[in-house]
């Protein structure tokens, strides 16, 4: 039976940042899905509603979810969404689940953080205390300190430019690892892509010798 992945972008983004990402997911045999929207200007209610009806409509086939920083945070979301899904995974890619110190720094600039964090401020500044939802979650958190984030403010312990390794660590998660990449480059990173593969399978991540 056909595996599909439906692959979510982060904040700022759009899908053509996907694109290697997608490219390696596909060469494992997968059926990939890029899902792109408006990150700052779209309501979350419709980004979780277009995300549940795309992975319906490949049901009954398993579908996972990819989802880099914002867009990890938005695939557990959806998860919890209560409506019938297909079964399937969760990867995320360096994604705040604990919240955001960057963003939180953000929302210092009053009126300003509306435009920049838009609809998922409160998504980004909060994240989740802990999961506990139908999926399997695993987190691909990156520790090399290169990034907007770390520019404008101080981001504690290890991170990886935008996002510290301790906030992609929420309680509930089936597994963890941390790689030698920065938040940008885990879209294009092939150990990152042979990890989510192996959670994606297994429920695990194994790592080649």
């Amino acid at each position: 039976m056909t595996e599909h992945i439906i692959l979510l972008h982060g904040l700022w983004m759009r899908g053509f940042a996907l694109g290697v990402l997608h490219r390696r997911l596909m060469e494992e045999g997968f059926r990939v899905h890029r899902f792109d929207y408006m990150s700052v200007a779209t309501a979350q209610e419709r980004i979780l509603s277009r995300l549940c009806a795309g992975m319906a409509d490949c049901a009954p086939e398993t579908v996972h979810l990819v989802g880099h920083s914002l867009g990890g945070l938005l695939a557990l979301r959806a998860c919890l969404e209560p409506v019938e899904l297909p079964p399937g995974r969760v990867v995320c890619l360096g994604s705040p689940l604990k919240g955001s110190a960057a963003a939180r720094a953000f929302a210092k600039w009053g009126r300003g953080s509306e435009v920049l964090l838009g609809h998922n401020r409160t998504l980004l500044e909060q994240g989740l205390e802990a999961w506990d939802g139908p999926r399997q979650v695993g987190m691909i958190a990156g520790r090399m300190p290169i990034g907007l984030g770390a520019m404008l403010g101080h981001i504690a312990g290890e991170h990886d430019g935008t996002v510290a390794v301790e906030e992609t660590q929420l309680p509930g998660l089936a597994d963890h690892c941390v790689v030698e990449t920065s938040h940008t480059g885990l879209l294009i990173s092939a150990e990152v892509a042979q990890l989510a593969t192996s959670f994606l399978r297994n429920g695990r991540f194994q790592r080649q010798p």
